[in-house]
């Protein structure tokens, strides 16, 4: 077995004929150990999680499990997340590798300065940030629950949104703000290919076109439904129309498919690519053999700074106040 953290996972065989699944399963009640997945995980993965889900509901698993070790496939944020949420528990990723591209469009010490620029600004960021960048904020969000957060401040207050441009444009226009905006972007959802886009529409003339909020504008304004990815699965299942191009991580496809076994689902496709989705690189890295030796050798685990994790928490468990109050 390979232990150095430096690869960032455990390289350890796995056995050939080992049925993951069931060898999972077992040292995950052995361990007493929870799986949280995110939807942009691979489907092997999806199926094994105890629970799947947003951002949102992750930190929200996260906050009440008993367990005592929390395994976060997704990336590297989602598990500081975890950690900060619960200090006294374990916290285990498959692969330390799995970063996101728009937390680290946003680096700590640029956004200090950033904040210091303007001190009469409330901070609101996005969960997709460092533990050091939300020691920071005074509210974190996700995509489920930013305009409403946003909406719970009076109209006048000034507003420091980040790190996702695309996000923070996205709820000035629906809400009538005016938030100052941090320059960062996902690199998944900054590749989607309008005029593939366009063309797949004159494929499928039924399909209707559902986005995340992380997409350009142009791609918004071409779309028939605009949400989170928790809301664009829930739109999948309860809409009439029976095509959808999915213009967000292929992953969530996995899950929609499940759900409504009857519809078909179209991924939309990247600018620089002839593939015909657009997944996530780091979400990627994850894999079932990576997360069954995660399990086994309780590692690679997370770990929080104490005096960040002491800051970082106040935001985030005002957002999950927030949400359960407007029941999100």
């Amino acid at each position: 077995m390979q232990r150095n953290q430096s690869i960032g996972y455990i390289d350890a065989p796995v056995p050939k004929d080992l049925d993951l699944k069931v060898a999972v399963d077992m040292l995950r009640k052995a361990k007493n150990a929870v799986i949280l997945a995110h939807y942009y995980q691979t489907g092997d993965i999806q199926d094994i999680a105890d629970y799947v889900g947003d951002s949102l509901a992750l930190a929200q698993w996260a906050a009440k499990t008993k367990a005592d070790i929390i395994i976060l496939c997704g990336v590297h944020f989602m598990g500081e997340t975890a950690k900060i949420l619960c200090p006294d528990k374990k916290v285990l990723v498959p692969d330390l590798n799995a970063g996101c591209s728009l937390a680290d469009s946003c680096p700590a010490r640029d956004f200090a300065k950033f904040v210091k620029q303007h001190p009469d600004h409330v901070v609101i960021s996005y969960v997709n940030t460092t533990a050091a960048v939300k020691a920071m904020t005074d509210v974190v969000v996700t995509s489920t629950n930013a305009r409403q957060i946003v909406e719970s401040f009076p109209e006048d207050t000034k507003i420091i949104f980040g790190p996702d441009r695309n996000l923070g444009n996205y709820i000035n226009s629906i809400t009538g703000r005016n938030m100052l905006l941090w320059d960062g972007a996902c690199h998944v959802h900054e590749q989607f290919s309008l005029e593939k886009i366009l063309n797949l529409k004159k494929q499928y003339p039924d399909a209707e076109v559902i986005t995340h909020p992380e997409c350009k504008q142009p791609i918004i304004q071409v779309s028939g439904f605009v949400g989170s990815t928790a809301a664009l699965l829930k739109h999948t299942i309860t809409s009439d129309k029976k095509q959808f191009i999915v213009a967000t991580e292929s992953g969530v496809i996995h899950e929609m498919r499940k759900k409504s076994p009857d519809k078909e689902f179209i991924p939309a496709p990247p600018n620089d690519s002839t593939c015909a989705c657009n997944e996530c690189n780091f979400m990627r890295l994850n894999t079932i053999e990576k997360l069954y030796n995660c399990l086994k050798f309780e590692l690679p685990e997370i770990f929080v700074d104490e005096e960040v994790q002491k800051k970082a928490i106040k935001p985030i468990k005002k957002m999950l106040e927030i949400s359960e109050k407007l029941g999100l």
